[in-house]
């Protein structure tokens, strides 16, 4: 013969069950307020024995996630949504503002996700007076997620973005351009200017030096365009060794002027400490941010190459045979350009 549990076993074992698995149960009255949390809810930064006020659910929320938990147990509330759960960033400080700024916050990031289920519970009548709930932690799959966005989303030497996550930003600068191109057909402020870096002669770093040093060369010149970039700038890796600049609202002068820039600092900085030490220099290529993301990044490319094969240190850009035509009566100096583009050392 089977034993029913009693109510006082059974609360036990739902006791037992809680502290477990670490999850959070609620019961809520008609209007969405906590009548009655678990254990648990301390790990939320209240302890519902000592409240003689218990809040509403929504108030457990971030600050930018209450409005969507407040309409999420509405519409438990009233019936609409049975059987579905909301995940939200779940508040763990009293006052996460005051923790920021003193420093001595427990909790460590003030927040933890949840995923947040609700069963409605209905009267002798039929009606609903109220919702049971559950809060489960999530936070270990949010921080996997994240982790796994930025492994393949960003550079693991350098922490920047990688070639794919740079070009996607890259499209999206494409398309607004086209859409400002529609709206303002004769205006230029839709224009942008993509410029690729390299370190000099990396290859023979490499030999001489090891891919230690050279990774530590790549890692340091990283940090340098950080700090050389301006506000609205996009900086990504777009391979092992060449870094890409996205910049928005400015024309070919403007960029081989910031260009020239970098490296002109960049060789001033990187002068060596000792004479066994290599002298690390720079090189860029141009090209203006259009038609297509492979065209761009193959055009400032090929400016890189241009720049490098003229003896580097220097910006070059390739000459956009589509856009502009050679006239015969034109004069046009092939001596520098090579027929293929132009490179400029700022002298």
């Amino acid at each position: 013969m089977i034993e029913k549990w009693s109510d006082t076993e059974g609360r036990s074992l739902h006791g037992l069950l809680e502290e477990a698995a670490g999850d959070i149960v609620l019961k809520l009255d008609s209007k969405g307020f906590i009548v009655h949390a678990s254990a648990s809810a301390a790990d939320l930064g209240f302890d519902p024995a000592e409240l003689l006020l218990m809040p509403h659910i929504c108030e457990l929320a971030a600050r930018d996630h209450v409005g969507a938990v407040d309409e999420f147990a509405a519409r438990i509330l009233a019936g609409r949504a049975v059987g579905s759960s909301l995940e939200f960033p779940a508040t763990l400080c009293g006052d996460a503002d005051a923790c920021r700024s003193s420093g001595r916050c427990a909790q460590g990031d003030h927040q933890r996700w949840y995923r947040l289920t609700l069963r409605p519970l209905h009267g002798e009548q039929g009606s609903i007076r109220g919702a049971i709930g559950l809060m489960r932690s999530v936070q270990h799959l949010r921080t996997l997620e994240s982790e796994l966005h930025a492994r393949a989303t960003t550079d693991p030497l350098t922490g920047l973005a990688n070639r794919h996550a740079f070009a996607s930003r890259l499209e999206l600068f494409l398309r607004r351009q086209a859409e400002h191109s529609r709206d303002k057909p004769a205006s230029r402020g839709g224009q942008a200017m993509l410029a690729v870096f390299a370190i000099d002669r990396m290859r023979a770093i490499f030999m001489q030096y090891g891919q230690d040093t050279l990774d530590e060369f790549l890692w340091g010149f990283a940090k340098f365009l950080e700090t050389m970039v301006r506000p609205g700038d996009v900086l990504g890796q777009l391979d092992a060794e060449r870094f890409g600049v996205i910049m928005p609202g400015t024309d070919p002068r403007e960029a081989r002027h910031w260009a020239e820039d970098v490296l002109n600092t960049f060789g001033a900085l990187a002068l060596p400490s000792s004479a066994r030490m290599p002298h690390v220099a720079a090189s860029a290529g141009l090209a203006a941010v259009e038609h297509s993301v492979d065209r761009t990044l193959r055009q400032a490319e090929l400016g890189l190459v241009i720049a490098r094969a003229a003896g580097g240190m220097q910006v070059g850009r390739a000459l956009d045979h589509r856009r502009a035509t050679i006239r015969a009566r034109e004069p046009v100096d092939l001596a520098m350009s090579g027929a293929l583009g132009m490179a400029a050392n700022g002298r």
